[in-house]
């Protein structure tokens, strides 16, 4: 029989292991000897080849729900490189933006003069700063934030 299970897998292009014969044609199979015998028992139905069994997705599906709620994507889970997720330069834009932007922010308000605006950019430009926090920290501790003038004194000063 194992015989005619690797002629009928030849036939039909697949494993021996999936080849199946119906109980009640197991005379006509042990009859069968060439491959017209076996193509025309595979015609009939009596040799016929089991449906693949396939892996399962059902487990990757649902790692994949975790995954976008941001689960499972600690530092042991990380394939690639220290930097490949994000790289270096990425992460040097968006935090030089950041401080930029805060450093506008204090000098378009009139809370930073120009000559220590420019001086602290250069700083942020120069990697002094790691964050936008640390910048905050760095400005209280050198008292560099210029005292808002009240509204009325605003007024006068810009002649309106």
């Amino acid at each position: 029989m194992n015989t005619k299970k690797r002629l009928a897998a030849k036939i039909l292009k697949t494993s021996p292991g999936k080849i199946r014969f119906r109980a009640d044609a197991l005379e006509d199979v042990t009859k069968a000897i060439t491959r017209s015998d076996m193509r025309g028992l595979i015609a009939v139905g009596k040799i016929y080849q089991s449906a693949s069994s396939e892996q399962s997705r059902g487990r990757a599906r649902k790692i994949a729900v975790q995954k976008r709620k941001g689960r499972r994507k600690g530092r042991g889970s990380q394939r690639g490189a220290k930097y490949a997720t994000v790289p270096r330069k990425q992460q040097w834009m968006a935090k030089i933006r950041v401080q930029r932007n805060f450093l506008k922010m204090l000098r378009d308000k009139g809370l930073l003069d120009l000559t220590d605006y420019r001086q602290l950019y250069r700083k942020s430009k120069g990697g002094f700063f790691r964050n936008k926090r640390h910048l905050k920290l760095y400005l209280t501790e050198q008292q560099l934030f210029k005292k808002q003038p009240l509204p009325a004194e605003r007024k006068i000063a810009t002649g309106l």
